[in-house]
């Protein structure tokens, strides 16, 4: 789960201090931190067979640094990103691949009042143009993370999120060999972490060329899960998704579960706005988020690429591919919605 804490405390988050505050409220069984083989270099990932799986490996490895926005090390990152939307053959948005855009943080992370200056931050963009291309989807995964804390321990954020990455990238290669019907926009967001900056950026300036977005398919957290366990959090605010859930669980190795998206008094029990999809749903358009329940790792410098899942993580690749696949076929359905959603109210 994505507690709230994530999105209110960005400073505390980037501190190893957050791993107490955020304890998950059923922790599985799992070995201590410290018997976790340490992140591999990314040069060390050549050998990791399935696609996906490298994604995760070397986008989590020591050599990117945790993925900070404004860093080298998000550089990197999205240097290596690039370098993939490229090699599968990912047509860039109407001005390029990057976007880029300014966000404010602190400039000393170990104090909440601290003074903040504007750091740079980059949108990557790749367009699956579909035969129609009035309508699409937006499928996004967030690929900074947490940094370097000021003891120099790295938070690699293997699961949260290099592993929605390699999903997000599964996704395009599956629409690349099988044209869409309605264009599919792929977007890996940049500054998450500290406020959704990357994805309200995105959305108050969509790029040209895309078509009205009538739905957007978020992956954040997808690699760890010691009861086999991922949610699809959104059916509550669009009932009509309830039947793609269900045929995709259906047809999933792994355990499928609706859920985390009604209001609640423990608001750590509604995921609506705890992630990327939050800025679609502000704005009236419908969204699914795949995502695991929060667990020991997350938010701490023990969430490398020793904690993922292989099996798992691959079979939830899968499904999020089949959730994007029935997704996409029902994309005039979702844009109907939409469009309800915007229309003014009658007057009696």
């Amino acid at each position: 789960m994505k507690m709230l804490t994530k999105r209110l405390s960005f400073i505390a988050a980037s501190l190893a201090l957050l791993a107490a505050a955020c304890a998950p409220q059923t922790a599985p069984e799992a070995g201590p931190a410290a018997a976790l083989a340490p992140a591999p270099a990314a040069g060390a990932c050549g050998g990791v067979a399935a696609r996906p799986l490298r994604d995760v490996c070397i986008l989590s490895a020591d050599d990117m640094e945790g993925r900070m926005v404004g860093t080298q090390g998000g550089a990197r990152a999205r240097a290596y990103l690039l370098s993939r939307f490229e090699e599968i053959g990912l047509a860039p948005a109407e001005g390029g691949y990057e976007q880029h855009f300014a966000v404010a943080r602190p400039m000393d992370l170990r104090e909440r009042a601290s003074l903040t200056r504007d750091v740079s931050a980059v949108n990557l963009i790749g367009v699956i143009e579909g035969r129609d291309p009035s309508i699409s989807m937006v499928v996004t995964a967030h690929y900074d993370h947490l940094g370097i804390d000021e003891n120099g321990e790295i938070y690699n954020g293997a699961d949260d999120n290099a592993s929605g990455v390699g999903a997000l990238l599964a996704v395009a290669e599956h629409f690349l060999a099988n044209p869409p019907e309605h264009t599919v926009v792929i977007v890996a967001f940049d500054a998450e972490e500290g406020g959704l900056d990357g994805a309200r950026h995105f959305v108050a300036n969509r790029p040209a060329g895309i078509g009205e977005i009538a739905f957007n398919l978020n992956l954040d957290m997808l690699g760890y899960s010691a009861d086999g366990r991922l949610f699809a959090v959104g059916s509550y605010h669009t009932p009509e998704l309830v039947g793609l859930i269900e045929a995709a669980a259906a047809e999933s190795s792994i355990e499928l579960l609706a859920g985390y998206d009604r209001p609640t008094e423990n608001r750590r029990d509604d995921w609506t706005l705890l992630s990327d999809h939050a800025a679609f749903h502000l704005q009236g358009i419908p969204f699914l988020y795949l995502g695991v329940e929060d667990h020991p790792y997350y938010h701490t410098p023990a969430d490398t690429f020793g904690i993922i899942m292989p099996d798992f993580y691959l079979a939830v690749v899968e499904t999020a591919i089949d959730v994007a696949i029935r997704a996409e076929a029902m994309l005039p359905d979702l844009e109907a919605i939409r469009q309800a959603r915007a229309a003014p109210p009658e007057k009696d």
